[in-house]
């Protein structure tokens, strides 16, 4: 998969085809119109290359000429310093400080869990299933304060977001009937022409629904 832009980066992407740490830097790719070489690798049978430039052997990793990083958000605040347009950080300090406040409660409270249902485990992953649904639902409200999230414009928030909403179907949670403010707010980053075109052809079959 080769993301086609104007300019020519020198980027490579290392990338789980179905990880939602993966997906969204690719959205942030795509929402820059960055040129990149996606490699999409077997999480069970990784490249000898990658564990030769990320000692953790781990995905998301890119490479920017002879720089690695290897976290999604180092990644994805890197990318957003390094190509500017569109901007996907506040400019003023402290709307930049709360931005990082959220990602980091992200971090914590959606990808944790997420994690944790991939677990061979069932009473670890019902838990973490659990967790992460009623994580969701109690901050419902706030989907529909702005188009985006706490938001009048598509930021690093909301690439980091829409994966694990785009994931929900498959991972078997139902927020139920009081979801409509995160149905809508969904909805409206998947019909973004950059989220689609984010996507890898195992995360379209997750959602033929979708498609």
């Amino acid at each position: 998969m080769v993301l086609v832009a104007n300019r020519r980066s020198g980027m490579t992407l290392f990338s789980d085809p179905s990880c939602a740490q993966s997906h969204r830097v690719r959205v942030v790719l795509a929402e820059k119109d960055i040129t990149v070489d996606v490699v999409y690798i077997d999480p069970d049978n990784k490249p000898e290359d990658l564990l030769d430039i990320n000692p953790y052997n781990t995905v998301p990793t890119l490479t920017d000429r002879e720089l690695v990083l290897y976290d999604a958000r180092v990644i994805m605040e890197y990318l957003d310093e390094r190509f500017p347009h569109p901007p996907l950080m506040p400019v003023d300090p402290v709307s930049r400080s709360r931005s990082r406040l959220m990602l980091f409660r992200i971090e914590r409270d959606w990808y944790g869990p997420l994690v944790k249902l991939y677990s061979n485990k069932a009473t670890v992953a019902n838990k973490a299933r659990k967790e992460l649904q009623e994580s969701l639902l109690s901050v419902a409200e706030l989907f529909k304060v702005k188009p985006y999230f706490l938001s009048d414009e598509f930021s690093l928030v909301d690439c980091s977001i829409a994966p694990i909403l785009w994931r929900l179907p498959r991972l078997g949670i139902d927020l139920g009937p009081t979801i409509k403010p995160i149905t809508e707010y969904a909805q409206r980053v998947f019909n973004r022409p950059s989220f689609r075109s984010s996507l890898s052809e195992a995360e379209v079959e997750a959602r033929p629904d979708s498609s």
